[in-house]
Order: C-alpha cells, then sequence, then structure tokens
C-alpha cells in the first residue's frame, strides 16, 4: 500500500505492507507537517542568511566596509529576529523591526537597510533558496528617504576652512589638512565627489585635452570609465598637483576618502562652521556651474543620468536667489 500527503507545499510518500500502516504513516506525517516539524527549506537563521551575504555579496560591492557595517548592527541589535529561521520570517516582524528601528534613526537610514535586506531575501529565495517567495517585503510600508539637504558652502565660511587648514596658493599640500583645503577646492571647481578626487592620480589627469578619466567612481558597474570634462579654475588647480607627482600611478592627493571626512569635520568646527559635510562642496560646484550652463552639460560634468535627481538634490540654489537674478536687468540687445 502507498500513501501520498501533501500540506503546505511539501509533498511526501510512503508504503507499507497493510493499509492500515500507510494510514497511520500519513495522519503522523500530516501532524508533523502542520506543526511546521518538517519544511522543504533549511534550518536557516536570518544571522546565517546576513553572515553569508556579507562573504559572497557585500565583499564584491565598492562600498562593503559601510554595508558589512550595517550588516553587523542587525545581527547586533536584534538578535530575536536573527535567530529566527529565514523561511518562517513573516510580514510582522519586519514591519516590528522597521518600527524600532525608526524609533532611534531617520527614515533614510532605515530605507538604506531595508534596501539591502529586501536584496538579500531575493538572493535566498532565488539562488540558495533558503526561503519560499516571495518573501516577507511585499506590501511593506516603506518609510521612504530623507529629503535632499539644502546645504551650501559660503565664500566666507570656504575661507574660513582653508585659511585654518593651512592652504597656501599655488603650494601642493604637506599636510593632511592642507590636503582637506585642496580636495575642497578642486571638489568646488569640478563637481567631483570626494572619493573621485582622493582617486585622482598623475595617469588619469590630461591637462591639455582638459579631461579627467576617473575609472573607478559611484556609477562604473552600470557605465565604465567617466571621463569629466574641467573648468578652467580646476585645471589650474590640478596643474599645481600634476606638477608636484613624480609617477603616473601617485595619488595627487594622499589622503583616504574617510581620513578626509574626519579631517574636514575638525576643520569646520575649528573654524566655527556649523552643519557643513565635504559633499556639499559638489552641491555647491554644480549649483554655482548652472548659472553659466545648460542641464544636459551640467549632467555631463556631474556624471549623472537621472535629470530629476540632479535637480531636486544638487541643484541647490534658493528661491530668493534666482528671484535676485531674475530682477537684474537684462543687457540690451543690439
Amino acid at each position: 500500500w502507498r500513501a501520498q500527503v501533501e500540506r503546505r507545499g511539501i509533498r511526501d510518500s510512503h508504503t507499507a505492507l497493510t493499509k492500515s500502516a500507510v494510514q497511520q504513516w500519513a495522519t503522523q506525517r500530516e501532524a508533523e507537517i502542520m506543526a511546521g516539524a518538517v519544511s522543504p527549506w533549511p534550518r536557516k537563521t536570518l544571522a546565517d542568511a546576513l553572515q553569508r551575504y556579507g562573504r559572497e555579496v557585500t565583499a564584491a560591492k565598492r562600498g562593503a566596509r559601510a554595508e558589512q557595517l550595517r550588516l553587523d548592527a542587525i545581527e547586533r541589535h536584534f538578535p530575536a529576529l536573527c535567530s529566527k529561521l529565514l523561511a518562517e520570517i513573516g510580514p510582522e516582524d519586519v514591519a516590528a523591526w522597521r518600527d524600532a528601528r525608526l524609533a532611534k534613526v531617520t527614515p533614510g537610514s532605515v530605507q538604506r537597510d531595508i534596501n539591502i535586506l529586501r536584496h538579500l531575501w531575493s538572493v535566498a529565495i532565488n539562488e540558495w533558496r533558503w526561503a519560499p517567495a516571495p518573501g516577507p517585503w511585499n506590501g511593506l510600508r516603506m518609510p521612504g528617504n530623507n529629503p535632499p539637504r539644502d546645504r551650501l558652502l559660503g565664500w566666507r565660511e570656504i575661507r574660513r576652512i582653508m585659511r585654518r587648514c593651512g592652504y597656501v596658493t599655488g603650494r601642493p599640500p604637506q599636510t593632511g589638512l592642507q590636503g582637506v583645503a585642496w580636495a575642497l577646492l578642486v571638489s568646488l571647481r569640478t563637481a567631483m565627489r570626494a572619493g573621485e578626487v582622493m582617486g585622482l592620480t598623475l595617469a588619469s589627469v590630461d591637462l591639455g585635452r582638459g579631461v579627467v578619466t576617473l575609472e573607478s567612481h559611484k556609477t562604473a558597474e552600470q557605465v565604465g570609465a567617466r571621463r569629466v570634462p574641467l573648468t578652467p579654475a580646476g585645471r589650474r588647480l590640478l596643474s599645481v598637483l600634476c606638477a608636484a607627482a613624480e609617477k603616473p600611478g601617485d595619488r595627487l592627493i594622499g589622503l583616504s576618502p574617510a581620513s578626509l571626512d574626519t579631517l574636514f569635520r575638525r576643520a569646520a568646527r575649528s573654524a566655527l562652521v556649523e552643519g557643513a559635510h565635504f559633499h556639499d562642496a559638489r552641491a555647491t560646484g554644480l549649483t554655482s556651474m548652472s548659472r553659466r550652463m545648460d542641464v544636459l552639460t551640467l549632467a555631463r560634468i556631474s556624471g549623472h543620468r537621472d535629470l530629476q535627481l540632479l535637480l531636486s538634490t544638487y541643484y541647490r540654489e534658493t528661491a530668493a536667489d534666482i528671484s535676485a537674478r531674475l530682477a537684474r536687468p537684462t543687457p540690451a540687445r543690439r
């Protein structure tokens, strides 16, 4: 005799010499399945998934260090959730985690965590076969991103920071703080990100054509190498740094992005410049350039593929500034 059972997507069969034996087996097996003792998914917890995702997926990303810190924080601060089997975590579990996080950090930070976890579930479902589709995230209310910053660096603030860093016009940086000053000026004149400025080498700068070639940047996986056209002011700054470099592979500013951020915050506080981030230099540079060129040229300089993102996030001219420009007299046409 053969008995076949199917419950909760689990199918099983058994043979015996008598009908009563297979009926007894079928009854017991169904009870085990309904009680959760039998599952088609491996007994892997969320902690197991976080660790494997960190080794196999996060480690291959450009922002591996920052993402790994987020994975470690989830495992450290939510042990109860991380000890649950991945296949048994439902929408109510991740909703409770979301609400607990929102009580302590900004919605944008929670949204970044959710983006990582949703991809983790996608990999676990499609590649590892650790959990059933579609996962617990469908229909969950998302916190959304933080509103974009509207902070610009004023020229008086820039002057105070430069003075605090010991900047000397035309002299290459000799100290870490002087390197911060040079990086700030380069970002203001080229609208490059901190990591892009720190990655500049003698070989990547073509002063003759006025072009910088960035092999490594935020969207390198999608668009490959990016070529940044230089403004005249940016070309003058980089010519001083290139003249001080000896080998093609030498970095023009010998700081890491992490050191740059730490030193900039310290210099800004010392110069009594409140609420400034180094990334504000990029936005300040793009806002200044937007007054002299069209949006497509601006996108070519900044590397943005989404013009809406460029407009809403990096173009930070205030309504009062625009009103003042509109009030200026228009030059008479001949």
